[in-house]
């Protein structure tokens, strides 16, 4: 099969992208997803057999309309989600044609997946990484995502040993993770990876009706949403 012709199945695009990595992005955001996040805002995303499919060749026209904005304004195409690592077929077959475009790659991934081959390609087809940090704390990434986070630390800790330029985010949920200890352990980790850019995302709540529209319920329904003094006391904690 030619790579122009593997098919992913994709929630929306996002034409002009401005906070899905440097410059404008043209923005993919897959179907499907492995986590069970509880303050996920776009609950819509999770079920893989939703959306609709799409041909690499198919999201390349799409991307090429933009290419002068994107190229100029250092940008590039981030595919986000969803898990994009759940199509991992169609990631491999999109950069390498990103990549002959010159365009450059971005990789919205909670990384909770183990090093194989195939991602060993994504990885080295990958420019720049955007990975959502759950928790440093085990138990507290467990309670929010239904899963450990040993698998995204080692995820982490591998693509900065390959030197790929890395932007790690945090949603800070009041009360959840935003506890003291929790966030200087993941200082510290922070100080042992090739960081770029670090930054809290404020929990809000806007995603709700997301929940209630497809019957379930929304459990973090008790937690207010974080406000900025919120951001700039977890920031003086962790010293940034």
């Amino acid at each position: 099969m030619e790579n122009e012709n593997v098919v992913g199945r994709i929630h929306s695009f996002e034409s002009l992208g401005a906070v899905d990595g440097p410059g404008i992005r043209f923005v993919v955001f897959m179907q499907g997803c492995n986590l069970k996040c509880k303050y996920c805002q776009n609950r819509d995303t999770w079920d893989i057999n939703m959306g609709k499919s799409y041909t690499v060749e198919e999201v390349i026209e799409k991307i090429l309309r933009y290419k002068n904005y994107i190229v100029q304004s250092d940008g590039g195409v981030t595919l986000s989600g969803g898990e994009p690592l759940l199509q991992q077929d169609f990631v491999i077959a999109l950069f390498e044609k990103l990549k002959k475009y010159n365009i450059s790659t971005c990789l919205d991934t909670s990384g909770m997946f183990s090093i194989t081959d195939k991602i060993e390609r994504i990885i080295n087809l990958t420019d720049i990484f955007l990975i959502d940090i759950k928790s440093i704390n085990e138990e507290i990434c467990k309670y929010l995502t239904g899963f450990s986070n040993e698998l995204e630390l080692k995820f982490i800790k591998y693509v900065s040993e390959k030197n790929k330029r890395i932007w790690i985010r945090q949603v800070l949920v009041p009360g959840i993770t935003d506890k003291k200890e929790d966030l200087i352990r993941l200082s510290k980790f922070l100080q042992n990876i090739n960081v770029e850019k670090f930054e809290f995302l404020p929990y809000h709540n806007l995603g709700k009706y997301k929940w209630e529209k497809l019957g379930k319920k929304y459990e973090l329904e008790d937690i207010r949403v974080a406000n900025n003094e919120d951001v700039e006391k977890a920031k003086r904690i962790m010293n940034i």
